[in-house]
């Protein structure tokens, strides 16, 4: 049912959708504060001195609506809140080196949002769905690669002014775009590559919003349009104020996403079929030496002539107590487990009693 009404929160007309009327006061308290002319964070500081403060506007931002909100009043909100929900889950996990080395930072719904469990991802979808890829200079996700983080909250009355400054500032910055009028070259973010999608949509697709917004004077140069166009690289370390990230390695990067990715795989897992994949494996793993030592225990009493049902029943128990957990507890399995699972079982069973048999005999030449 979760899912259902989440989808419909995130499908309903933008101008009719009901959100919570927010004071942006303490946000842009927080942004002017704790965010320096580089837009780099003091999430020390932060983390210290005004974490409540954060805590609480995020959770003001929980709760449900009742009066119908403007396009822009949505806009604004729904950055501020991805802006707002990035910083306070760095400073739950902080002191970290990037967002990546969170659990599973833009696709768990950890976060409430007018009543409704969201993610990163889903606010950002949602953003996305407003077609403005100006939005893109807006959103931060604390990499030192993202665009500015603005010293202020965005607000549905200054909103155009203030996501055009953002884009024209993003662009300005050497350190993310780089534009070469002599060379007819620039080289940009990545983001860019990412929603091609939302930038095709822009009227003269991404080399109209390149000229419109980028630097005048190397823009006035590439006026016509003839430029290639790359793509830099995105550095994901942390924008901390005291360099915490900055040597964030491509490697350290690869380790994060493998374990994050597997991480929400797993949770995926768990809400397709019901079965938490971290008990199925305790369960498979901790019934290892159980195991060994039931057929250990038949062995003894073959040995010893004595009954080897109880054993037997022991053993096979521990051998199937995974496969029991998935076949109680799981839904909607595929037919194809668990004609696996019972191969699994029949060849397991197999196995084992031609071990215990060759042991035997074994054992009676001895």
């Amino acid at each position: 049912m979760a899912p259902v009404i989440l989808a419909l929160f995130l499908l309903q007309p933008v101008g009719t959708t009901m959100l919570p009327k927010v004071d942006t006061a303490p946000w842009n308290e927080i942004l002017r504060q704790y965010v320096n002319q580089q837009h780099l964070v003091d999430y020390s500081k932060l983390k210290q001195q005004d974490w409540k403060k954060l805590r609480e506007f995020v959770g003001d931002l929980g709760h449900q609506g009742s009066q119908e909100s403007s396009p822009d009043e949505i806009k604004a909100l729904l950055i501020n809140a991805y802006n707002s929900m990035t910083m306070e889950w760095i400073i739950e996990n902080y002191p970290v080196q990037s967002i990546w080395d969170t659990q599973t930072p833009f696709k768990a719904r950890r976060f409430l949002l007018g009543g409704e469990s969201v993610s990163l991802d889903e606010i950002e979808s949602r953003l996305r769905e407003m077609k403005d890829p100006r939005i893109h200079a807006a959103l931060v996700c604390a990499a030192r690669s993202c665009p500015p983080l603005r010293s202020g909250a965005y607000v549905a009355a200054r909103l155009d002014e203030q996501l055009d400054a953002n884009v024209r500032e993003w662009l300005a910055n050497s350190a993310l775009n780089k534009f070469y009028p002599e060379r007819h070259l620039v080289t940009v973010s990545p983001i860019f590559k990412w929603y091609s999608k939302d930038f095709d949509a822009y009227p003269g697709g991404l080399r109209g919003f390149l000229l419109r917004f980028g630097p005048p004077a190397a823009i006035e140069k590439l006026r016509d349009g003839k430029f290639t166009i790359r793509f830099a690289n995105y550095h994901w370390g942390l924008n901390d104020q005291y360099g915490r990230g900055l040597g964030y390695s491509s490697f350290q990067l690869g380790v994060s996403w493998l374990k994050n990715w597997i991480l929400s795989w797993s949770a995926n897992l768990g809400r397709k079929y019901n079965v938490n994949p971290a008990i199925f494996g305790g369960i498979y793993v901790g019934a290892i030496p159980f195991f060994t030592l039931c057929i250990g225990w038949i062995i003894r009493n073959m040995r010893r002539r004595k009954s080897i049902v109880l054993p037997v029943l022991a053993a096979s128990f521990f051998f199937i107590s995974a496969y029991l957990y998935l076949l109680v507890v799981g839904r909607n399995i595929p037919a194809w487990v668990y004609a696996f699972i019972f191969a699994i079982i029949g060849f397991g069973v197999y196995s084992t009693v031609r071990k215990i048999r060759a042991k035997a005999r074994l054992d009676g030449k001895a």
